[in-house]
């Protein structure tokens, strides 16, 4: 009998969320994420990321903190515009490919941040944004005061997430997607398959629009709106820092 050469298991996080395990995670799927994202979407992640910089609507003159940024394909479409932006994530391996493949780009910039205990000084920016990221944060709450702490006064907060369709028939199709279909796709073209186990995992776990929506009010945002892309797999909030006095 032959011996097979050993492999190095594939890191996967879990509902516990542990930083390391889930920045590990990413890690991993670093070079092929945004390639195996398009597949899994079937092409909407192009509409969402759209959906997304027109609620940002991003100025030149304006600092923007782009979380949870991955390579930054999201940090890209909104430097287009001419704002600064700061493109930041706790996976130092999508950090190292964003700067491989966008370092370039003069008004970006990478920094390996921690959503929870943010590097950056109060009111430094004018929006922050977060695109299927918050759910992989151990402590949701926490980053949405963080945000709110690094944000000016009347500016403003864009998440776009994964949620959950408010229609039977359509969550119906999703989940059958998502435990059917997804798995044998991500197998084809994921470094890191089980990767995609815990995607379901987390965004079964996630709360629902009104739920999150509630939480960001707590964490003393204001104007909380919402609304659905793709009939309720991702929805897009929007909420306001309230102004300073002379603001208002």
């Amino acid at each position: 009998m032959t011996d097979q050469p050993s492999r190095t298991p594939s890191t996967r996080a879990d509902l516990g969320k542990d930083p390391a395990r889930v920045s590990g995670m990413f890690d991993e799927v670093a070079p092929a994420y945004d390639r195996t994202n398009t597949v899994l979407s079937l092409g909407n992640d192009k509409l969402w990321r759209i959906a997304t910089t027109r609620a940002v609507a991003p100025r030149r003159g304006q600092r923007i903190l782009d979380l949870a940024a991955g390579t930054g394909a999201s940090s890209v479409s909104l430097a287009r515009s001419g704002a600064d932006v700061v493109a930041g994530d706790f996976s130092a391996g999508m950090i190292a490919e964003g700067k491989r493949r966008h370092g370039g780009i003069p008004n970006l910039s990478f920094v390996e941040a921690d959503a929870t205990a943010l590097p950056f000084a109060d009111e430094e920016f004018d929006t922050v944004t977060i695109s299927f990221g918050l759910r992989n944060v151990n402590d949701p709450d926490k980053a949405l005061r963080e945000m709110l702490r690094v944000t000016k006064p009347g500016g403003t907060l864009v998440i776009c997430e994964f949620s959950h369709p408010p229609a039977a028939l359509m969550r119906g199709l999703y989940r059958f997607y998502n435990d059917r279909i997804l798995p044998v796709v991500a197998r084809a073209f994921s470094s890191n398959a089980a990767a995609y186990d815990y995607l379901n995992e987390s965004i079964r776990d996630w709360p629902d629009q009104r739920a999150l929506a509630g939480r960001m009010r707590e964490a003393g945002w204001e104007q909380v709106a919402w609304r659905d892309l793709s009939f309720g797999i991702v929805a897009l909030h929007r909420a306001r820092k309230p102004a300073t006095p002379d603001q208002a």
